[in-house]
């Protein structure tokens, strides 16, 4: 049996009881109890690991006298009951080794610190940064950095520094709503010049650095993926050194930096710069989990942590790298925006399917806000975000596309491989496709062909742009 974590006398539904949870490997199924098969207890009063399965020995026959039949125990009730809510982390995925083989995990703790590199003017996604900063333009129906907010919330980070030379104001009147909704704090540290990807934490040094002495997480604004965050945190405390970058893998390494690493332990032996001969398949992520240790190698002036710091810690043996699961995509340019969305909405319906759309007009994975409206005869998908208060007249058909808040797509209308800005109108019979981009408010007038074009906010569009070009 071994050791076991022993409960404090508390009460259940009105009733009195003391328990305990054994450290042992296997235990018998009962229905009153509801934990995934590979769950865990991390006691650190103990400083023992205890898996949790179906502990019915202990944790059973919850006031059957006052007539409830089954009393189901989900891991938010255990947490509290244990009132180990800071000290305790659930994980039925925890990996340990740098390609995500689940093992151990350990706790997790509280307070965690983020920095989100957010950057510039967003150039390469012009003409929506024309209008909002590139981290609140939409991706999937929700601005680009509320991805990567949303996911740290959820594993427990409680403050977000967002690193930003380019309109902190507006950054931060827009997400001040989704700092109450999601509890988090989102603070600014604003670049008076460029500092590159290194420099940023120098200067956001007093806000990263607190008494816990915690790893912090950086990531790079451009990034979508699942954002595996509890199996990093799971990762980097088991290997023990200074900094954790996930990576991910690419089918042509030579058009990238690449992260040479022993992988079966995950540490990064050295970084190859587009190699001319094949050393690995993998890259920087623009995921990373520092210890506080990291920022005393960093001086406040421009600086690469890719090229400067990671290279540094490397040869010291103390920079180890996860390879990541699932999809990921650097979305800072329209192509691989496009690209972006339909792994997004492949993730989606791998994981939470009950987000897509569905009915006879829907082909493939489509997300449609709730707001939008629909017409009749419809042909949507595949790989389609709709935005909110979106109206789509009959007969039109979309594909490879995103539709932001508040267009109008008028009767027949056919767009493919676009994105279709805020607030702009296409008309009866035009055709939009071959990666076209419409800023805020653009509208273009019925039976236009639009072949690439990249038109600029608050235009409108009376002739065919039969190539590629600016509508300036």
């Amino acid at each position: 049996m071994g050791r076991a974590l022993k409960l404090k006398r508390i009460s259940i539904l009105g009733r009195s009881l003391t328990m305990q949870i054994p450290a042992k490997n296997r235990l018998s199924h009962h229905d009153d109890v509801r934990f995934g098969g590979d769950d865990w207890i991390w006691n650190l009063e103990g400083s023992c690991m205890f898996p949790v399965k179906e502990t019915h020995h202990y944790i059973y026959d919850i006031s059957l006298s006052d007539g409830i039949a089954a009393t189901r125990w989900n891991k938010i009730q255990i947490v509290d009951f244990l009132s180990l809510r800071e000290r305790i982390w659930f994980s039925s995925d925890t990996p340990c080794s740098a390609s995500g083989s689940p093992c151990s995990p350990v706790a997790v703790s509280v307070n965690m610190k983020a920095l989100i590199l957010v950057g510039g003017f967003g150039t390469r996604l012009r003409p929506l940064t024309l209008s909002v900063p590139k981290p609140l333009v939409d991706f999937g129906n929700k601005p680009m950095i509320l991805h990567q907010i949303e996911a740290l919330k959820a594993i427990g980070v409680t403050e977000v520094v967002l690193a930003i030379n380019y309109q902190p104001e507006v950054m931060l009147n827009f997400l001040k709503d989704f700092e109450t909704k999601l509890g988090i704090k989102i603070s600014c540290s604003q670049e008076t010049e460029p500092l590159g990807t290194a420099g940023p934490l120098a200067l956001a040094r007093d806000k990263l650095l607190d008494d816990s002495g915690e790893p912090f997480f950086v990531l790079n604004s451009d990034v979508i993926s699942e954002y595996p965050l509890k199996q990093m945190i799971a990762f980097h405390k088991s290997h023990g050194g200074e900094a954790s970058i996930m990576v991910t893998k690419v089918d042509e390494p030579s058009k990238y930096g690449v992260v040479v690493m022993e992988e079966s332990t995950g540490l990064v032996e050295k970084f190859v710069e587009k190699p001319k001969v094949f050393v690995g398949n993998k890259i920087n992520a623009g995921i990373y989990l520092l210890n506080p240790s990291v920022l005393d190698r960093i001086q406040l002036k421009p600086t690469s942590i890719e090229k400067e710091t990671f290279p540094k810690i490397a040869s010291e043996k103390l920079l180890y790298a996860m390879v990541l699961p699932g999809f990921w995509m650097d979305i800072g340019q329209p192509k691989d925006y496009i690209t972006g969305l339909r792994l997004y909405l492949d993730s989606l319906r791998k994981n939470t399917p009950g987000k897509l759309a569905f009915g006879p007009h829907i082909v493939g994975n489509v997300l449609v806000h709730e707001s939008a409206k629909i017409g009749d005869g419809c042909l949507i998908g595949p790989d389609v975000a709709i935005g909110p208060g979106c109206v789509v007249e009959s007969g039109v058909r979309l594909s490879r596309c995103t539709v932001m808040r508040g267009v109008r797509i008028k009767k027949h209308a056919c767009i493919s491989s676009s994105i279709i800005g805020w607030h702009s109108t296409v008309g009866q019979w035009a055709r939009v496709e071959n990666m076209t981009i419409l800023g805020e408010d653009v509208h273009v007038c019925d039976e236009v062909y639009s072949n690439g074009g990249v038109v600029l906010p608050h235009k409108e569009i009376k002739v065919s742009i039969l190539k590629p070009e600016i509508v300036m």
